[in-house]
């Protein structure tokens, strides 16, 4: 996989009525990855798709994909970029064949055939009409269309959204192999867990802005759980990490810890006061659950009253901590 930047996204502005969709987002995309988009309803992500797509002018800043102007050069790019939006909008009327037809007169030679590949792959009945089909069905049509024009770039914006299980991994899981190809795809979802599975990359957004944006390996090396006992006395752990999230029930407390600090780990594991310690890595979920919580959320420690110490012992026990 290529550092060479897809995608540069830098400053980007874009306001609604005056109020910020995007606010001063930065993103660096590189060639060949498979780069996850993640936040909340709102946080910015489907806005920020539709710059690049060249549907949405940005108020400041630029976006520019493989070194043109999302807004300026969105005709050169595209038969380049394939996008599907979170909530695509078809002829009804027409069947899934019609409207492969009805799009391949704006592409290139190949379309078509492509078109026809790919809506045997995503389970399509092409002499159905689109008004008859599922939402997962109008998903899948959107998906193909996209495909179709072998893009050097795709904008997947909730792609996943109504397909069922089994072809929701099966569309994952092309993705890397389109990305082994030399494309680069940037998926905005919902589907965390799964998505950790297929994606290369991911950046987290919060209220129009990059909050972090890392490779998958890098993330999982920045972000550590620490467990352990502590008798007779609170540990500061601020100088081991930055603390995101906390729970402590009797004597036993749990941390998750970005950017832990080694020497730290050890001087906390060694403690005379500590037992039972345990360090584990996390995952995309954990990651995302802990920068989007508000800032309160990750100061407070959370007990839980309703249980026993004992009763929790126990709990820890059966799941093996």
């Amino acid at each position: 996989m290529s550092e060479e930047a897809a995608i540069t996204i830098d400053k980007l502005v874009v306001r609604y009525r005056g109020k910020p969709a995007v606010n001063g987002l930065s993103l660096r995309v590189p060639k060949g990855s498979v780069f996850a988009l993640l936040g909340d309803n709102g946080a910015g992500k489907s806005t920020t798709m539709k710059v690049l797509a060249g549907l949405v002018p940005p108020n400041a800043g630029r976006a520019e994909i493989l070194g043109f102007d999302c807004w300026s050069r969105a005709y050169d790019l595209r038969h380049r970029v394939g996008f599907v939006p979170e909530k695509p909008r078809f002829y009804d009327w027409m069947t899934v064949a019609n409207v492969g037809w009805f799009t391949a007169a704006f592409h290139r030679p190949g379309f078509l055939e492509h078109f026809e590949d790919w809506i045997g792959k995503l389970g399509l009945d092409r002499s159905k009409k689109l008004k008859e089909l599922s939402k997962g069905g109008y998903a899948r049509v959107g998906l193909a269309l996209a495909l179709a024009a072998d893009p050097q770039v795709l904008l997947l914006d909730e792609p996943t959204s109504g397909l069922d299980l089994l072809t929701r991994r099966e569309f994952l899981a092309s993705l890397v192999e389109l990305a082994a190809e030399g494309r680069t795809i940037l998926i905005s979802s919902h589907s965390i867990a799964e998505l950790e599975r297929f994606t290369s990359h991911a950046a987290f957004v919060k209220d129009g802005r990059v909050m972090l944006s890392a490779t998958l390996d890098d993330l999982r090396s920045r972000f550590r759980r620490v467990s352990f006992r502590a008798a007779g006395m609170a540990f500061d752990l601020a100088s081991v990490g930055t603390v995101l999230q906390s729970q402590r029930i009797g004597k036993y407390e749990q941390h998750l810890l970005q950017d832990p600090d080694a020497d730290g780990l050890a001087n906390l594991r060694d403690h005379p006061l500590i037992s039972d310690f345990e360090e584990t890595a996390v995952g995309l979920e954990d990651v995302y659950a802990a920068l989007m919580a508000r800032p309160e959320e990750r100061r407070a420690p959370a007990p839980v009253r309703s249980r026993s110490e004992d009763e929790f012992e126990n709990e820890l026990s059966r799941e093996g901590v």
